[in-house]
């Protein structure tokens, strides 16, 4: 096999960002495989979405898990948001704060704003107005 480098790895992501989704799948399947989380979690996203692949929502949760579990900001909000629509997965309002918790933390500001509408509401977390204030003061809002 060959040994991935950067050039192929910016190949794969100019096909993504180009939108040639048939042909990001094929590039970036290495790297995802090898533990690239970006690769991961743009694998994830076609196959939530079926671009340039079959829908799968097996192969979405597994390759946007994989790339969660690594500490990848945008799989974790992505993971959360997974969790908390039952989207490619069940529904699990704990596993979804989890995971927005754990983006938020690394800054995202969307998942920080989930979390305290989540905390606002009740919503998967016990009612808490001092924690919902918290992630609106640290999103910004």
């Amino acid at each position: 096999m060959n040994e991935l480098n950067d050039v192929d790895f910016n190949s794969a992501m100019s096909a993504f960002e180009s939108k040639h989704f048939g042909q990001a799948c094929q590039l970036l399947s290495p790297f995802a495989h090898q533990g690239n989380a970006d690769a991961q979690h743009r694998l994830a996203i076609m196959y939530q979405n079926g671009l340039g692949v079959a829908f799968s929502p097996e192969q979405a949760v597994k390759w946007m898990q994989a790339a969660a579990d690594q500490g990848h900001a945008l799989a974790q909000h992505g993971l959360g948001f997974m969790y908390m629509e039952g989207e490619c997965t069940k529904k699990n309002l704990v596993e979804a704060v989890k995971w927005f918790t754990l983006a938020a933390e690394q800054g995202m500001v969307g998942s920080q704003t989930t979390l305290a509408i989540m905390y606002e509401e009740g919503n998967g977390v016990e009612k808490n107005l001092e924690e919902a204030k918290k992630w609106y003061a640290l999103a910004g809002l």
